[in-house]
């Protein structure tokens, strides 16, 4: 059930879990899609946020995306969750970057999308002063 992959000069294995045949040496395909999602928004994100020139904040995505019943099981629904940390927190900043990576710049959130539908927010933790407007709860998109 394994198979090695080249991609851009970067081997990396998939792989099945036991009990459906394999030996658990890699990630699942699926699995690979949300982390694909992952770093293409994170990266996007990021890189919005050094051209505002925002420093010195923390940051992590999370997704989740519960699988469909039946078969083929797909994506249900995918969602996302954009994670800051820091003080003085320039909030309209950071969701400008957000929504600019999710609206205009990730490709990979555009072909999941038309897949299933995709939210996200925003939510800020460990901020001792957010800036004024940091949204409670976060963003939907």
């Amino acid at each position: 059930m394994a198979f090695e992959i080249e991609q851009d000069g970067h081997a990396f294995i998939l792989d099945a879990p036991g009990d459906s045949g394999g030996a658990d040496a890699g990630p699942r395909p699926k699995a690979l899609l949300l982390s694909g999602l992952i770093g293409c928004t994170g990266m996007d994100v990021v890189s919005i946020l050094a051209k505002m020139r925002v420093e010195g904040f923390t940051f992590r995505l999370e997704a989740s995306a519960p699988l469909t019943d039946g078969y083929p099981s797909v994506f249900g629904r995918i969602s996302l969750r954009y994670v800051f940390g820091g003080h003085g927190l320039p909030v309209e900043k950071i969701r400008r970057a957000v929504e600019l990576s999710q609206e205009k710049y990730c490709g990979v959130s555009a072909m999941l999308r038309a897949a299933a539908p995709l939210d996200w927010r925003i939510d800020f933790e460990d901020a001792e002063d957010p800036a004024p407007g940091a949204p409670e709860g976060g963003a939907t998109g």
